[in-house]
């Protein structure tokens, strides 16, 4: 594992971060004993920065992770959370959220603490709010140690930002796709150049830049005189700029970790080379050709009001046009989102235009718009024919295995 120095304070931190984001799950709840044994399996490999939230998981993240860190592994590892500023009113708010936190993490500190998922305008009401003062007691206090922000906006709020507080740290998106969306490159060399840690999010777009890609995007990696795969070259190219300290990562079984903490051990600033990142550039500008929505699963947008599934939604419809699989895609939507196997309906069709998923989309997606036209595609006069066959193969499928 290799490890890079956080400017201001000094600590080296583990490349590669632990994303509490996505752990293992089953029948829509956090695995927790696999969970916990996959994060001190990382932690065990050399990865030292952990990173959790108030929402991940329906609020399981934080305590789950409270379970991975006893016996000793609290002290291994340095523990980032994050204020859930939208939900807070006034300065009140804040520090009952912190606390809560400490309480669901089962910590006395924060090692790292952001300000959540800022962007221009939700920066502004936080201040009128009192978050500066917040966050100056924070740390007065011992309960955060480093402050920081993740971020979801455009580049001159970012910039905005940053120049408006002290920061010790802060968080970006930041993939072969988003290289100039977002902060982008942009502004994380100029958060660099203010002395300010650089943490890296969604490094693989929610695993769209991982496993199995379009033939023609495998084509274009396999014109390289070294073969890697894919998460491998999504992961290098984030770890090739000197800016970043650590990589997030959220990771679902040990095999991923094992890759993932090999990559960390290797990536060196400028270690591709130069027709390496122009394979990576040609990668991304086939990816970008391809896809339809640009939603990386992080579901900031859920729960829905009217039961949409959007992540899965939008996964199913992309892939329709990544992999030219339509009418597998099409069952598959159906048999995930539209009720079969006993669960609820979930479908894009269900959308009611009330738009509350798009004030919490970091992507900026008119998710309404989309889920329409996911409807259109999945959901048409044959949907119903299709459900009813599906209907019978599982009904079938259930009286043979009894």
């Amino acid at each position: 594992m290799l490890y890079r120095k956080m400017p201001k304070n000094g600590d080296n931190l583990s490349l590669l971060g632990f994303g509490c984001m996505r752990l293992p799950s089953k029948r829509g709840k956090v695995d927790e004993q696999k969970a916990v044994e996959l994060i001190r399996y990382a932690i065990d490999k050399g990865v030292n920065y952990v990173d959790t939230a108030w929402p991940y998981h329906g609020g399981q993240s934080e305590t789950v992770l409270g379970k991975a860190l006893k016996d000793g592994y609290r002290q291994k590892v340095k523990v980032a959370d994050k204020l859930p500023i939208w939900l807070c009113r006034n300065r009140e708010d804040m520090d009952h959220y912190l606390g809560e936190q400490l309480k669901r993490v089962g910590v006395e500190v924060f090692d790292y603490y952001l300000i959540h998922s800022l962007e221009g305008s939700s920066w502004e009401i936080a201040k009128k709010a009192g978050v500066i003062d917040f966050m100056n007691k924070a740390k007065e206090s011992g309960k955060a140690v480093n402050i920081g922000f993740s971020f979801h906006g455009a580049r001159h709020e970012f910039k905005k930002i940053i120049d408006e507080y002290n920061w010790d740290f802060c968080q970006a998106q930041f993939n072969i796709l988003d290289e100039n969306d977002q902060a982008g490159i942009e502004g994380i060399r100029y958060a660099a150049s203010k002395n300010i840690g650089v943490i890296v999010m969604e490094p693989l777009r929610g695993g769209t830049l991982a496993g199995k890609l379009p033939a023609g995007i495998e084509k274009v990696y396999k014109t390289a005189p070294r073969q890697r795969t894919n998460a491998e070259w999504a992961l290098r190219w984030v770890m090739d700029h000197k800016e970043v300290v650590t990589v997030l990562s959220g990771m679902g079984e040990k095999s991923q970790v094992d890759e993932n903490v090999r990559i960390a051990g290797e990536a060196e600033p400028g270690s591709l080379t130069e027709e390496e990142f122009a394979i990576v550039k040609r990668a991304a500008e086939t990816f970008r050709k391809l896809m339809k929505v640009p939603c990386t699963g992080c579901q900031y947008c859920m729960p829905c009001p009217a039961g949409v599934n959007i992540a899965s939604a939008f996964t199913f419809y992309n892939n329709k046009y990544l992999f030219k699989q339509g009418f597998m895609n099409r069952a598959m939507y159906l048999v995930q989102n539209g009720g079969l196997m006993g669960k609820t309906p979930s479908l894009a069709g269900q959308c009611v235009n009330c738009g509350v998923c798009k004030t919490h989309c970091p992507q900026r997606i008119d998710i309404p718009a989309q889920l329409l036209k996911v409807k259109k595609e999945f959901e048409g006069f044959l949907s119903k024919p299709i459900l009813f066959l599906l209907n019978m193969m599982f009904s079938a499928g259930k009286r043979k295995a009894k």
